[in-house]
């Protein structure tokens, strides 16, 4: 599982695959994670909430997340990510609020939830996929209990820090250059990468960067050059390098397993 990245040209993207552990990120997009075999769990904030087959997570638009997978046995998930421009009437309410606990289990999921979500995985068609985000958003968001936003600028050094990779992830980046934009030191920064995300700088920004990689890898076209280089690696050798460390094969071998 990969950190989304919105297209100008999607509405809406489905993908059922298993579970795979994903670095903090965030996204101007709603999504939405539906478990349909074994199970995952959805990190927002600092908080760790597991999922069990049938459970929904709900993940508000530019929230914090991240995924782990701790469980040996094979699992799978359902997850939808919709354009903001899909939330239609909740919109206001998605971008003042953020759910206390972003996970429904399985006997709160209506019957309409899984037709929808079973419908989404199904339809090609624009406006039958923005009829089903909408019956989504009306079955789960009064359910939840949600709580105010903290205001920008208000977060703590964690929430700035993964920001501040998302917005710039694809321009050369430096622990000093980052720990001085931030205001902070090189060794609090570096805390945070170490005690917080169990990585240093440059695995998590590289994860960052292999993450988007392996988006237009599977959903465009783009020769695998363009890719790396748009990514944010400064060479294809050493885009090649770091992918194979990570993925154990090629970024030409990943698109063509990816498209069996």
């Amino acid at each position: 599982m990969h950190p989304f990245y919105e297209s100008a040209e999607e509405e809406i993207r489905v993908i059922d695959k298993e579970p795979e552990h994903t670095a903090p990120h965030l996204h101007r997009a709603m999504e939405f994670v539906y478990v349909t075999e074994g199970s995952l769990e959805l990190g927002t904030g600092r908080e760790l909430y597991h999922m069990e087959e049938g459970d929904l997570g709900i993940v508000f638009p530019d929230t914090i997340h991240h995924y782990q997978v701790f469980s040996k046995k094979p699992g799978r998930a359902c997850y939808l990510i919709a354009n903001p421009g899909m939330c239609g009437v909740f919109g206001e309410e998605l971008s003042k609020y953020v759910p206390e606990n972003p996970v429904l289990s399985k006997d709160r999921v209506s019957k309409e939830v899984v037709n929808a979500v079973a419908c989404l995985t199904q339809s090609q068609e624009p406006a039958a996929g923005r009829a089903y985000v909408q019956i989504l958003l009306a079955k789960t968001i009064p359910l939840l209990t949600l709580r105010e936003r903290e205001k920008p600028g208000s977060g703590d050094i964690v929430d700035r820090a993964v920001a501040y990779v998302a917005s710039r992830f694809r321009e050369p980046m430096s622990l000093g250059e980052m720990a001085s934009d931030l205001g902070v030191s090189r060794y609090v920064l570096s805390r945070v990468f170490s005690g917080t995300f169990h990585t240093n700088f440059n695995q998590y920004i590289n994860e960052i960067r292999l993450s988007y990689a392996c988006e237009l890898l599977e959903y465009t076209d783009r020769t695998i050059t363009e890719i790396g280089m748009d990514a944010g690696f400064e060479s294809q050798r050493t885009f090649n390098r770091v992918f194979r460390e990570v993925h154990r094969m090629t970024p030409r071998e990943y698109r063509r397993r990816r498209y069996k």
